[in-house]
């Protein structure tokens, strides 16, 4: 479920902040590691992540940008909020 849309531009050396709210939510401390994909289209996608990386996240980041590529070409199916909750929590 979303849990809200932050605002925040890239400084002149390429560093983002992230809302506090969403630091708070997620647990983002400093040093906390984050996994950064990217689709074609540009969406930009940040997964808090163990180090090293577990093989389970990577293969989140991977299944999040095939999932997105689907949705571009309009392979999705509609799904009731229940069913697309619980398949996210697989994630």
């Amino acid at each position: 479920m979303n849990e809200g849309v932050g605002i925040t531009k890239v400084s002149s050396k390429g560093q983002l902040v992230l809302p506090k709210i969403f630091r708070i939510k997620s647990k983002i401390k400093p040093g906390t590691l984050l996994a950064v994909t990217r689709t074609k289209s540009g969406l930009i996608v940040l997964k808090k992540i163990t180090s090293p990386i577990l093989k389970e996240e990577l293969n989140t980041l991977i299944n999040i940008e095939n999932a997105w590529e689907e949705i571009e070409k309009g392979g999705f199916k509609k799904a009731t909020k229940t069913d697309f909750l619980s398949e996210m929590s697989k994630w």
